[in-house]
């Protein structure tokens, strides 16, 4: 199974008396809710002691999100701020070259940083670099799905970052000390909405030849297509797509037809066979008739409790909305990647959200689902 990216810790509310010096700064600074890219200022304030750089996304009285300038997405009460002061009216994100350095002075000399246009890999010194290239194909390959579908999707603020350990004893250790958490077993790798990067290991530990690519490649095509969504304005980092919405894109992207049309131009080739033969285990066991509205509104509970069926379901219903409504389906993208940050959307609001879209005939929807699915 595949991990869903990481979340935000969400920090307790606070009393509004304590808060009001930051509170106060921020409202002179910017204008109330989501801030305009080009009125984003540059603030530097300490966070429980540690300096950070970047610009205000969202801020209420229990908690701030602050974007920092090398992609880092910091979320905190704002009486954990201290020495808070205006940088710049303007927010500038690292360079290509800033967040080079930056790499270079985290991993130390056992590592090396390559580069392409879109990207920054860090991997072990001595090895040479397979990952950069076959990651900027990969976003050539999400722009282009797009683009023939009318979409262009908005040009990375970031250098996107991977890391590739040459061990699994070195990815585990690196994410229990960055994201605080222990990796499952059988896990090869994960996106990291807080820090910005794809973090993986590399199976192979560097002997591979190019064609021993796939021993990596579903759960890179996964990780990687949550992180260019995420940075390239399809989901919103500061405001959370649907579970199901943002898993069923990444799925979407695993089958070789999406990620590689050249080479797989055929329909049957953008069919991901191994959550189609899922679903249809699914569909024909313990699915319920009728289910679609309750998966919409609250995929997250499916998720919690039977992941196999939840995964299953958020590709297939992903599948069957992007092959026959695609227009719908790059509005709704929209519409969720347009969300309140800092607030929780109730299930009747995510269930508005998609019905605002795709109509009210939920259980003609369903039937055309079934039958689409079935047909493949």
């Amino acid at each position: 199974m595949i991990p869903h990216y990481s979340r935000h810790i969400v920090c307790p509310p606070r009393g509004r008396a304590a808060l009001a010096p930051l509170l106060c700064t921020l409202a002179l600074l910017c204008r109330p809710g989501v801030i305009p890219a080009a009125e984003q200022p540059t603030i530097e304030l300490k966070v429980d002691g540690t300096l950070v750089t970047g610009t205000p996304l969202a801020w209420s009285d229990a908690q701030v999100l602050l974007l920092a300038r090398n992609g880092y997405l910091w979320q905190f009460a704002p009486e954990q701020a201290t020495d808070y002061r205006l940088v710049s009216p303007h927010f500038r994100p690292c360079t290509q070259s800033d967040m080079r350095g930056q790499l270079l002075r985290e991993f130390g000399r056992r590592f090396d940083v390559s580069g392409t246009g879109n990207y920054l890999v860090v991997h072990p010194a001595g090895e040479r670099d397979r990952w950069a290239d076959r990651f900027e194909a990969l976003f050539r390959s999400f722009l282009h799905y797009f683009s023939v579908r009318g979409m262009r999707p908005a040009a990375p603020q970031f250098p996107l970052v991977s890391v590739v350990f040459g061990s699994q004893g070195e990815f585990a250790q690196y994410v229990q000390q960055v994201e605080g958490t222990t990796p499952m077993p059988g896990i090869v790798g994960f996106y990291s909405t807080r820090t910005n990067r794809v973090l993986l290991y590399d199976v192979t530990h560097g002997q591979a030849a190019d064609e021993h690519w796939q021993q990596n490649a579903s759960t890179i095509i996964h990780e990687a297509t949550h992180q260019m969504a995420f940075n390239t304005q399809l989901h919103n980092r500061a405001a959370m797509p649907p579970r199901w919405v943002g898993e069923g894109l990444a799925m979407l992207f695993e089958a070789p037809g999406v990620w590689n049309a050249p080479e797989y131009p055929l329909a049957r080739h953008r069919i991901n066979e191994g959550r189609l033969s899922a679903f249809r285990q699914h569909a024909s066991g313990p699915r319920a008739g009728g289910s679609l509205p309750l998966f919409v509104q609250n995929s997250e509970r499916l998720f919690a409790t039977s992941p196999a069926a939840a995964y299953c379901e958020a590709w297939a219903l992903t599948f069957f909305l992007s092959e026959t409504e695609p227009a719908k389906y790059l509005r709704y993208l929209a519409r969720t990647a347009a969300r309140e940050p800092l607030r929780t959307y109730s299930a009747q609001e995510q269930l508005q959200e998609f019905t605002d879209v795709f109509g009210t005939d939920l259980k003609m929807l369903e039937a055309r689902f079934l039958r689409f699915i079935d047909q493949l």
